[in-house]
């Protein structure tokens, strides 16, 4: 900064630039503006000269297909929108669609008698479509009339907001909650199972993506740049129309691994076309004639302003596979239950509608979501931006700092992430270009800048500038051809030092998880195996081909531990999980900050006892004793387990009698810490209770370290303590045997 001829220099485009001026009247070296104070790395802007969008909307979408052997579902829905309504903003808009074999569109302006437009559910519907049939497109004016002429004169004479086909629905169809919360809770009330007869050997007509087509086509006709929410309410899979995912017939299974990985499943790649294209109905609303062009997906320009949420109770799968890339590409919610009675659901619901404490500066009171946010990152010269990995969508904006090397959704430095609220985490990775024989200047620092703009759900546009830097490291000039200097080096390096494998394990996590969806499962888990063979022949102290002389510093001790885990993970894992909970797990992992995520790779458990206040324990059968109990937190369940002497004194009672108080206490100890974990978490765990060798304990074994096999005796001679896990995995001794033998091979 030159404060004499107030002029700066930025270290990213390497201009020199003046002050604006209010700010060149005022700095000095002693008064600085904010932007210049170290403290203050994040700086948030409004942008006062996008116009306020308004308040946003709420857009309901219900699925009446629920079975008849279980009525109270569609009642236990409509009780949890209806408190639902209360946490909204009296100003915010709603809207409700209800979709079973057709799609029903309310019209909330209707108080005398419930009124509603019936779409048909075999067919994808475009917003001038959409528009059409809900009557509110106008009417060209014929031959002679005034205003008659070219469709671009009539656009131009006909201003927006004022008397269109959007305006007419923001009249008639998306109304604040506080004009119509009457008619929209006795519509909910009355809702009924969609009356189309089902026979015995089909499934319903479930219009699943007709519905989707309809509500993103209606927000678009109305508000096309005005934040909102489509949020899907759905218990089975779609089986007619566009986005189907199976047949009506029940003889034909639903889709599994063995099927996807065979291509044998016809319908599962035209339903993923159908939903990602919902993203962004702009694009797809005039399609291009050019038959090459109609091969390639149009890239989006900017932030999607309509999120879409899929909150799924069923036991049988849904389609969260296929639309997954939907609910990725506007940044929206994931909830999967079995029952839309569940607390899962019903907490879960509560939890998006979250406001920002009174005493919070500008945004107290205020919903925490945001919308139609973008981020861009900016680089100083010596690295670049390799890629992004979580609910994002390249823009494809091409910059000097953009890596040739991709990784993840690469080739760009400007991402689109639509929804976004405090939790919201992305992962960017980059690529150092500076040569290696080239050494940096001495005191060279490293800069990092993070903008991210959105639109608050109070109709404001801001843009949050972080920036970040950093010293440079040289490494040592060393001889050529002499390992044993170089990982001398490398013990004295500052880089070693730094290393977080906290936020390592979280980011190769996720780049593992991103390569599923083009590699086989069994290639991911080589290609982790390569790279924590690599890190830790590069970082380890060691003799060449003496494993005993193995040692990892602090700073990395515990990184094998969480790869170890993360392999016998779920995300990698598909025993026991169909595509749906597998596709749920992976995007959720994919927006999670580095402490959650932590908590799905490696999950934390505590014991109880009589000995001591509860404390921390291995994740190891050898944890599991009859006298203890143990709580497990995976992020996605927490499980309360009883050992086997405890069950049996609280099947007895004793819990109920005053002179064993403690024991009551000891009971409820764990409930009450299982209680904190879940009332701080989105989307909420499921929780259980169970006792040793009952049926539920299998959420609890299934997690551990399995030191303690039905092979055990047979291995070493020696059964141990703790309860044997029947399985053919191995221990994470034998693992750590193993990467010990082959990171010290030469």
């Amino acid at each position: 900064v030159d404060f004499r001829s107030k002029l700066w220099n930025c270290p990213f485009c390497l201009n020199r630039n003046q002050f604006p001026p209010h700010y060149a009247e005022n700095i000095t070296e002693s008064n600085l503006p904010a932007e210049l104070i170290p403290q203050f790395a994040t700086v948030e802007y409004t942008l006062q000269s996008i116009p306020n969008a308004g308040p946003p909307c709420f857009l309901f979408v219900i699925d009446t297909c629920g079975s008849q052997a279980n009525k109270e579902e569609l009642a236990e829905l409509a009780d949890s929108l209806q408190q639902a309504l209360n946490l909204l903003p009296p100003e915010a808009l709603v809207g409700l669609i209800t979709y079973g074999t057709n799609v029903s569109v309310y019209e909330l302006a209707s108080e005398s008698i419930a009124k509603s437009y019936i779409f048909r559910g075999n067919r994808e519907y475009s917003p001038g479509r959409v528009g059409e049939l809900l009557g509110c497109t106008p009417r060209a004016p014929g031959p002679g009339a005034p205003g008659h002429g070219a469709p671009g004169q009539q656009q131009q004479q006909q201003p927006p907001n004022m008397g269109g086909p959007g305006q007419e629905v923001l009249e008639r169809f998306l109304l604040p909650v506080s004009e119509c919360s009457f008619v929209l809770e006795t519509i909910l009330d009355d809702l009924r199972r969609d009356p189309w007869p089902v026979p015995n050997d089909k499934r319903p007509a479930r219009a699943t993506g007709c519905a989707l087509s309809v509500a993103t086509s209606l927000l678009h006709l109305a508000i096309p740049r005005r934040g909102a929410r489509i949020m899907l309410f759905t218990s089975g899979p779609c089986t007619s129309g566009p986005g189907a995912i199976v047949s009506r017939m029940k003889e034909e299974d639903i889709r599994s691994h063995a099927d996807l990985a065979k291509n044998a499943e016809a319908l599962h790649k035209p339903a993923c076309e159908f939903y990602a294209k919902l993203a962004h109905p702009s694009l797809f609303a005039n399609p291009p004639t050019d038959k090459k062009k109609q091969k390639q997906a149009p890239t989006p320009t900017s932030a999607p302003f309509h999120i879409v949420d899929v909150m799924a109770c069923s036991l049988d799968q849904v389609g969260l596979l296929e639309m997954r890339q939907l609910v990725e590409a506007t940044g929206g919610l994931m909830v999967l239950g079995d029952s839309f009675g569940q607390s899962v659901f019903k907490e879960s619901l509560r939890r998006v509608f979250n406001r920002y404490d009174d005493d919070v500066p500008e945004d107290g009171g205020q919903l925490q979501i945001a919308f139609s946010s973008t981020l861009e990152v900016l680089t100083s010269p010596e690295f670049k931006v390799a890629g992004a990995l979580g609910p994002v969508t390249s823009l494809e904006k091409a910059a000097p700092n953009v890596s040739d090397n991709a990784i993840g959704k690469g080739g760009t430095n400007m991402w689109s992430i639509g929804g976004i609220d405090p939790n919201t985490t992305i992962a960017i990775y980059f690529d150092i270009t500076n040569p290696g024989n080239t050494p940096l200047p001495d005191g060279k620092r490293r800069f990092i800048q993070f903008l991210t703009k959105y639109q608050c759900s109070n109709g404001t546009t801001r843009l949050r500038c972080t920036t970040l830097c950093g010293p440079w490291h040289n490494p040592p000039s060393l001889p050529k051809d002499d390992p044993m200097a170089e990982r001398q080096a490398m013990m004295n390096s500052p880089v070693r030092m730094s290393f977080d494998q906290e936020a390592a394990a979280v980011l190769s996590a996720r780049l593992a998880v991103h390569q599923t969806e083009t590699d086989e499962v069994g290639d991911v888990l080589r290609w982790v195996d390569r790279s924590l063979i690599r890190l830790c022949s590069k970082f380890a102290e060691y003799e060449p081909d003496n494993a005993q002389t193995f040692r990892l510093s602090p700073e990395f001790s515990l990184y094998p531990q969480f790869m170890f885990h993360l392999r016998r993970s779920q995300f990698l894992q598909l025993f026991n999980s169909s595509p749906d909970e597998a596709a749920y797990y992976r995007y959720i992992l994919s927006r999670e900050g580095t402490t959650n995520s932590l908590v799905m790779i490696q999950p934390t458990l505590f014991s109880y006892s009589f000995n001591g206040p509860p404390q921390a324990a291995l994740l190891d059968a050898e944890s599991v004793r009859p006298d203890t109990i143990l709580l497990l937190d995976t992020f996605f369940h927490v499980v309360v387990f009883h050992g086997e002497t405890i069950a049996a004194w609280r099947e007895q009672g004793y819990h109920e009698q005053e002179e064993h108080a403690a024991f009551r206490d000891l009971l409820e100890a764990p409930q009450s810490d299982a209680q904190l974990i879940m009332d701080a978490r989105f989307p909420v765990p499921r929780y259980i209770v169970c006792d040793q060798h009952k049926s539920e304990a299998r959420f609890l074994m299934a997690k551990l370290n399995p030191s303690v096999t039905h092979n055990s005796n047979l291995d070493d001679g020696s059964g141990g303590g703790g309860a044997q896990v029947n399985t053919d995995d191995v221990s994470l001794r034998v693992f750590m045997e193993h990467l010990m033998k082959l990171a010290v091979q030469t």
